[in-house]
């Protein structure tokens, strides 16, 4: 009877384990992949158990791999726990987990185009244009698809194979005759927006000649009138075939009681008989050849004189001074205020003066008034169309006080300009033809002024009508006519006046002709 073998000793091998797990010195390289573990043999029948000497060397296999590697296991026990689930303690502590990304926007498509309109159309394409969508969103915007399908139809068809990024493009390989229906969508990571749809098909043909409007100079900026005036606004255009003509104001269709509208070939013209103030506005005109267009605005301001300002205060009155207030008028006429003009008035006269014109502030002082009077003051309001119908005038007087003042002569003695004749030319001694007049001429000063008297031979002439004499500005004159010898002698000029007289003479001698020789 074969002998029963030794049993098998495990407790040196589970003692190698710990060890091998408490002498981590150093940490090691990263390990290499683990050897799969052998499968575990199958049980055999006892007869065929191995020797005890197999059994003994048990403890030796157990040892070695204390260093570094599991033990294998022995036969009929479990398999023991890999070596992983012992770790040294630096591998133990595993670093946090990473905190949780933000969770990303949802993607959304943008709001549509705005804008869209046609450029240009010919026989074979059509151009459109516009402008990028309101709201973008988050995820941007990729591009644009463009398009189109026949009126009647829904079969849209794509004209870009491609999202486009331009705001403009040109529709090509159309057929001439149709009416297409066009539409834009903007593309982003969200999918396509709403389309912007042209309100209107474009049919495909040829524009011999786009419509255009050429808007006069005096037009480009406000046009201005006065109440009452005509309006007749001649605005030239061009176009094949003759475009559809639509004028508005303010937005609104022309009232046919206030303007009328005549249409031409070549021009257009808006014509009001009599203008007012409620006939201001944005005139909107527009020629328009099928789904192409061209539009000109002009603004008409009709303008009127001002009504008065509101109020006038007298605020304070000093000296030979008045301060007046007021405040602007509640209707300006419909254009701005460009001044002010101020008068006064005595209260004994009632006439008006003009003080101040052309005055911008509102308030001012009124000076150079005179002592004792009272006054009334009024303004006026000033805009282009001149001043207002009617003015502000003061409730109160503004009555400038008496101060008193005295007179007091001049302490200077006053210059005398009284002075006895005197004689600044004399008279000069003269030789006369007997014939021919003469004159004897003489000057004289004196305050009062004197009185002149000539003489001959000491004896006064007086009134004799055979001399004539003559005082201006102290200039003393005696002429003589046609003197004769008789006439020849001593004459004298004597000034007299309160404060004394003088007296001057001369000789004059009467020739004869001496003969004329032959």
């Amino acid at each position: 009877m074969p002998a029963k073998p030794a049993p098998i000793k495990k407790a040196p091998a589970k003692k190698a384990a710990p060890k091998a797990a408490e002498k981590p010195a150093a940490p090691a390289p990263a390990p290499a992949p683990a050897p799969e573990p052998a499968p575990a043999p199958e049980p055999t029948p006892a007869p065929a158990e191995p020797a005890p000497a197999p059994a003994a060397e048990a403890p030796a296999e157990a040892a070695s791999p204390a260093e570094g590697a599991p033990a294998p296991p022995a036969e009929g026990d479990a398999a023991p726990a890999p070596p992983a689930e012992k770790k040294p303690a630096e591998e133990l502590a595993a670093p946090p987990p990473p905190p949780p990304e933000p969770e990303k926007p949802k993607d959304e498509p943008t709001s549509e185009p705005l804008g869209l309109t046609v450029e240009d159309v010919n026989d074979t394409s059509a151009t459109i244009k516009w402008r990028p969508p309101e709201n973008i969103g988050a995820s941007g915007l990729d591009g644009y698809t463009v398009e189109y399908c026949k009126d009647g139809t829904q079969d849209w068809v794509v004209a870009n194979q491609e999202v486009i990024v331009s705001n403009r493009y040109v529709i090509k390989n159309l057929t001439a005759g149709d009416k297409l229906h066009i539409r834009v969508k903007a593309v982003n990571p969200g999918g396509a927006s709403a389309p912007a749809v042209l309100e209107q098909p474009v049919v495909i043909r040829e524009i011999i000649d786009r419509p255009k409007l050429r808007l006069p100079r005096n037009l480009r900026t406000t046009f201005v009138k006065k109440v009452g005036e005509q309006v007749n606004l001649v605005i030239p255009f061009h176009g094949k075939p003759k475009p559809q003509v639509i004028w508005t104001k303010d937005g609104q269709p022309l009232d046919p009681k206030r303007a009328s509208v005549r249409n031409s070939d070549t021009d257009t013209i808006l014509f009001i008989r009599k203008s007012e103030r409620k006939d201001s506005g944005k005139y909107e005109v527009t020629v328009k050849i099928e789904s192409l267009e061209d539009k000109a605005t002009i603004a008409i301001q009709i303008v009127e004189k001002p009504g008065p300002p509101q109020s006038i205060k007298l605020v304070d009155v000093w000296g030979f001074n008045a301060a007046l207030e007021w405040t602007p008028p509640r209707d300006d006429g419909n254009t701005e205020i460009t001044g002010y003009t101020v008068q006064k008035a005595d209260k004994k006269t009632g006439d008006w003066f003009t003080v101040l014109e052309h005055y911008h502030r509102l308030n001012c002082t009124v000076s150079d008034l005179i002592m004792g009077n009272s006054y009334y003051f009024r303004v006026f309001s000033e805009n282009q169309c001149g001043l207002s119908e009617d003015a502000a005038v003061t409730k109160t007087l503004a009555y400038v006080q008496k101060t008193g003042i005295l007179y007091k002569p001049s302490e200077h003695k006053e210059h005398d300009f009284n002075e006895p004749p005197k004689f600044t030319q004399p008279l000069n001694n003269r030789c006369a033809t007997i014939g021919y007049t003469t004159k004897l001429l003489c000057a004289v000063r004196g305050n009062p002024k004197p009185k002149i008297e000539w003489m001959k031979n000491q004896m006064v002439i007086g009134d004799d009508p055979k001399y004539r004499q003559l005082t201006t500005q102290g200039l003393c004159t005696l002429e003589i006519r046609k003197p004769s010898t008789f006439d020849g002698g001593v004459y004298t000029c004597k000034a007299t006046n309160a404060l004394g007289e003088a007296t001057v003479d001369c000789k004059l001698d009467v020739k004869v002709q001496p003969p004329a020789s032959k």
